[in-house]
């Protein structure tokens, strides 16, 4: 028999940030315990609200299977002495099974007669298991902060109200401090706070929904959607897009209530940037735009309850957001006094890293690198991209990054416009941050995204410099982000660069701050970049045997590396690629250490390796405008060609023949072979 367990702990108002990584952890505990108990399901389903975090689990089976174990012990030899008595080892064998010594049994194995005890066990009911184990999922939750509240000893993410703990007709027992479960759950906490019971999830959501709570996450993702669109559009506008802020707002919320305020428009005179973060950082408001994308004087809040009197609730709105706009126009107009190229001088007051001196000296080698990247990149754009990365850090001197740090580089923008400065500079400096995170926006422009590489790479270098490298899964310097970004920034911008040069110039930047040995951490830097460049590209029809092929030979220009990845993925299901592949690890482990490949034609004596000769001359002839040109998959079909000449060469020929000579020169020819096949790849590792 198959039935609902509903499980809701009812607490209060929980963190926004907490519920959904709460709901994904919830469903992995509960599905696991339920495995580990042998308690088969059809499935799992979580909702949530600021006051609940709820479980269903449909079609869970009434009880255990019973099981019968079969258990060997030890040789017959050892469990029984002269006497056919039984010795300490058998005795302790019965003992450590529950069993008596008539209970064991002699089988005969294929290593011979040993004991053996059949140990039978009736399943037991679910209603005898789900009290511990619902009292279990209570406290294993995790959450990146709990507490303890009362005289209970029990932590949580915060205080819990109330317990739900049905299974089909039946209320199961679990406790958490003073609170006992029970049959009822409770609805929203003004608007309809009373208790009611509920069995399944379908008429819980049911009665939840007429006590002004929308317990599932989706349905009440899309009332905060119609809500804040229908009073955007009352406004004379639309939302501006915020995934993120749509979001959040959903979790702080048990049912949404939207209201539209206004502001004075002379706040319109602040950066975007600035009144939209303003709104967002500290409010959750939503900022209104026209059709163009222009900001308009409204904004939208969500509530959690519908008050009667909605000008009450929006002039509540309108004076809280009316404070936070007057310090941020204060603090722009204060800030408009000093003019960033001002400021630089006052980054030495700013400590960078402990270790690696002040932001001006940042400033400075940050510079530096710019100006030799744009010397390989873009040489035209040296005195502006030079311009930008020296004003790239001083915005955070200012008061608005003070108050929002969020706002970093865009306030830079701002200001270097309004104090004349190009705008291929002010575009670089908003853009020397992205990307901020994972999958965000990288830099449009190649001046923006040349003071970013050499903003992170003077981070990566200089903490490795100093012993500050990632260990295990502790980045405290955020340096695998800054890998991954440097990395998506040269593919996308499809930058010819020297990784290593690039690293040891960055090196020389420093200078005597490193302390650790030079050449371990140029060496150290290019395996971190390598690893997460490996992570990042590996994928189902990537495998990693394809990548180590190519960054094992060569990982320094890094879109070079790319390009022969992607010609070895073009050809790596090709039946005659993994032939050749197998024959190239034969090549590999033959020639082993031998060096020269130079061939004396004279001392080919075997038809095959003449063969073999011709074919590489022909071969590496045609490949080699290909290999300059690097058309790494056209050379890949060229070199395909090698597959018939060396096997026959293998089916043919000895290599290590007795004659030194013609041992020695066949080793030559198939080391040529080698350095061949290592202009793309070490192909050995894809076999």
């Amino acid at each position: 028999m198959q039935q609902e367990l509903l499980f809701e702990i009812g607490t209060e108002e929980i963190p926004a940030g907490y519920i959904t990584p709460t709901r994904e952890n919830m469903a992995r505990l509960m599905d696991r315990k339920l495995k580990d108990l042998g308690l088969a399901h059809q499935g799992i389903v979580t909702v949530a609200t600021p006051r609940r975090l709820t479980i269903s689990v449909k079609g869970l089976v009434s009880g255990q299977q019973d099981s019968r174990q079969e258990i060997l012990g030890p040789p017959r030899a050892a469990a029984f002495d002269g006497d056919n008595k039984p010795t300490k080892t058998a005795e302790g064998f019965a003992r450590s099974k529950g069993v008596s010594m008539d209970e064991i049994r002699i089988t005969e194995t294929p290593k011979g007669e040993y004991l053996m005890v059949v140990v039978e066990k009736k399943g037991e009911s679910t209603e005898k298991l789900l009290p511990e184990l619902l009292t279990e999922m209570i406290t294993q939750i995790p959450f990146p902060k709990s507490m303890r509240w009362g005289s209970g000893r029990s932590s949580f993410a915060r205080p819990v109200q109330w317990v739900l703990a049905r299974y089909g007709n039946s209320t199961i027992p679990c406790t958490i401090n003073n609170v006992t479960s029970g049959a009822t759950t409770r609805g929203h906490r003004f608007m309809a706070p009373g208790s009611f019971e509920t069995d399944s999830l379908e008429d819980y959501l049911g009665k939840l929904r007429q006590a002004h709570v929308l317990a599932d996450p989706e349905e009440r993702r899309q009332a905060v959607i119609a809500e804040i669109t229908s009073r955007a559009e009352k406004a004379g506008g639309r939302i501006l897009p915020d995934e993120d802020l749509v979001d959040i707002v959903t979790n702080l919320v048990e049912k949404p209530h939207a209201v539209c305020g206004t502001f004075d428009r002379k706040f319109l005179a602040l950066p975007k940037e600035v009144l939209i973060t303003s709104m967002r950082e500290h409010q959750k408001y939503f900022a209104v735009v026209d059709d163009a994308g222009n900001l308009l004087p409204n904004f939208i809040a969500v509530n959690n309850t519908e008050t009667r009197d909605q000008s009450l609730a929006v002039e509540g709105h309108q004076r809280v957001l009316r404070a936070r706009l007057e310090d941020a126009l204060f603090f722009f107009k204060e800030d408009q006094n000093h003019k960033l190229g001002d400021r630089i001088k006052d980054l030495s007051g700013v400590v960078f890293q402990a270790g690696l001196g002040t932001m001006l000296e940042k400033t400075d080698r940050i510079e530096a690198l710019t100006g030799w990247l744009a010397g390989k990149i873009a040489p035209d754009s040296s005195v502006d991209a030079r311009r930008a990365a020296r004003l790239a850090k001083t915005d955070l001197l200012t008061e608005i990054v003070n108050e929002f740090p969020s706002l970093q580089g865009l306030m830079g923008k701002a200001y270097a416009l309004l104090e004349g400065e190009t705008s291929e500079v002010a575009d670089a400096i908003a853009e020397h941050y992205m990307p901020v995170r994972a999958g965000s926006a990288l830099p449009a422009t190649t001046i923006g995204a040349m003071v970013s590489l050499a903003d992170r790479i003077d981070t990566i270098t200089g903490c490795f410099g100093i012993g500050k490298q990632p260990t295990g899964t502790t980045d405290p310097y955020g340096l695998r982000r800054l890998s991954l970004g440097l990395l998506h920034i040269i593919r996308n911008k499809g930058f010819r660069i020297s990784l290593t040069e690039l690293i040891n110039h960055a090196l020389d930047l420093y200078g005597a701050r490193i302390t650790e040995e030079r050449g371990a951490v140029l060496t150290a830097v290019v395996d971190f970049i390598k690893g997460r460049y490996t992570n990042d590209r590996v994928s189902p029809e990537l495998p990693i045997t394809a990548i180590e092929a190519v960054t094992s030979i060569d990982f320094d220009d890094i879109i070079d590396c790319s390009l022969r990845i992607d010609a070895l993925a073009a050809v790596q299901g090709e039946e005659t690629f993994t032939i050749l592949a197998g024959s190239f690890k034969r090549v590999r482990n033959i020639i082993k250490d031998h060096k020269t490949d130079r061939i004396e034609q004279t001392l080919l004596t075997d038809p095959a390796e003449k063969v073999l000769y011709q074919a590489l001359q022909e071969i590496s002839s045609e490949a080699a405008p290909l290999l300059e040109g690097q058309n790494y998959q056209k050379a890949m079909e060229v070199i395909l060609k090698m597959k018939e000449p060396v096997d026959l060469f293998f089916d043919k020929v000895m290599v290590m023949a007795e004659d030194e000579k013609i041992r020695n020169n066949r080793l030559a020819l198939l080391t040529s072979i080698s350095h061949l096949f290592l202009k793309i790849g070490d192909f050995s590792r894809m076999s």
